[in-house]
């Protein structure tokens, strides 16, 4: 009860639904609530996202393969990061003056992704977008503008993990659709 209050809170003071059901060919359907995201230690700076993926692909083959065999070690052994733990006044500043994204990564893998699956539909508040499961899993998810929720073709945006689509993200996402 008291975790839907606060959830409840989040989304009054952020003034519209944040809700984005990941659902289809996945052996757990999902709701995410992008609302809460602003206390997840998971979300990334906005502009830090696309510098990282930059330098990722600056290393040589090598380095890059170990590096991701420490990273994958290492996420399996990590407890994930409490979501609602206490914001110190650094961290305050940071959520009420950058923009922020989510990498989708997590969510999609605790969702089960059926083997035979190889495209997501993005239902977004035009149209429907499809793109590859590949694309999806390492996209992140703009849920932040400025410290405050996305307004404009809101609720969240998707941008590819590459960056290539960083000036023109898919906008108005309200529901991602395993195929």
């Amino acid at each position: 009860m008291i975790s839907f209050n606060i959830i409840s809170a989040t989304a009054y003071l952020w003034g519209e639904t944040m809700i984005i059901q990941l659902k289809g060919k996945v052996t757990y359907p999902i709701t995410l609530d992008a609302s809460v995201w602003i206390f997840d230690d998971r979300k990334v700076i906005f502009e830090e996202a696309f510098i990282a993926r930059e330098e990722e692909e600056k290393e040589d083959k090598a380095k890059k393969a170990a590096q991701l065999f420490d990273q994958e070690l290492y996420f399996k052994t990590k407890i994930k990061p409490p979501v609602n733990k206490t914001l110190n006044r650094y961290e305050k500043e940071q959520a009420l003056t950058h923009s922020f994204v989510m990498p989708i990564s997590d969510f999609i893998n605790n969702a089960e992704v059926e083997d035979d699956a190889t495209k997501a539909i993005l239902k977004t508040n035009s149209d429907d977008v499809v793109i590859t499961i590949d694309q999806l899993i390492n996209a992140y998810i703009l849920f932040a503008v400025d410290g405050q929720p996305v307004k404009v073709d809101g609720p969240v945006h998707l941008f590819f993990g590459d960056g290539s689509n960083k000036t023109d993200p898919i906008t108005g996402v309200k529901e991602i659709t395993i195929t």
